[in-house]
């Protein structure tokens, strides 16, 4: 596994901003307190998929899985892989639920808290599919550090990818575009970006759905763009 530096403030297992916005209805807090439990990431060991889901099988990671929208899709589509979704805001984290409640989806796993974390017990190459989409672009320059497409995450990501394996981000943001192309050029010997023209990162690749994030950021202007990394060769 690539070595992180201590201190560096790119591989923290820090959260940043707020954690619950509105109150939870009598209803959301039920699910919170029945159904997380029992599709919840184990607080210690590794994650794997043998471990979450009693079988070998394809390994997908989102970071930070907003409404769960994505999350449910994909699972919804690849019902013999596994799903692990991990989200920091407790209304985020409920509405993923009610996801996996309604669609029936027994091959997800959420964690409500630090995807870091859970990252960092995944054992190396482990993983198929690593989502990062719509994340917070801290656009204000002393806050770049905050943000999770810096060096050490990226490090981290590349460490569980399977060779082959794909790394998906999408922003809305210009600054935060230009910064993750800056960080992903420091990457050129671990990923490859699959894009041969402009209009592959302009237009959204088939099987990624579009979230509601994307949708306010469409109806207040905003161009959207979509990026695929490939995990090189070992």
């Amino acid at each position: 596994m690539t070595a992180h530096k201590p201190g560096d403030p790119t591989t923290l297992n820090r959260l940043y901003g707020r954690s619950q916005g509105r109150p939870l209805r009598k209803s959301q807090q039920e699910l919170v307190d029945t159904l997380l439990p029992q599709i919840s990431i184990p607080e210690k060991g590794p994650v794997t998929a043998e471990a979450l889901f009693g079988q070998d099988a394809p390994l997908h990671f989102e970071i930070g899985f907003g409404g769960g929208e994505h999350l449910a899709d994909r699972a919804d589509m690849l019902p013999d892989h596994g799903f692990i979704g991990c989200e920091p805001f407790v209304n985020g984290v409920v509405s993923g639920l009610q996801h996996v409640r309604d669609k029936h989806l027994f091959n997800v796993r959420l964690h409500m808290g630090d995807a870091l974390e859970v990252l960092s017990r995944v054992p190396d190459g482990a993983l198929s599919f690593v989502y990062l989409l719509h994340p917070d672009p801290w656009p204000k320059a002393r806050h770049a550090k905050r943000r999770m497409m810096n060096d050490g995450p990226v490090d981290m990501i590349a460490d569980k990818l399977k060779p082959g394996g794909e790394f998906r981000f999408g922003t809305d943001h210009p600054v935060y575009l230009r910064h993750a192309l800056m960080i992903m050029r420091r990457h050129t010997r671990q990923f490859d970006w699959l894009a041969n023209n402009p209009r592959d990162f302009q237009q959204r690749p088939g099987g990624w759905c579009e979230t509601r994030y994307e949708a306010k950021a469409r109806q207040q202007g905003h161009e959207v763009w979509y990026f695929r990394w490939k995990r090189t060769e070992a």
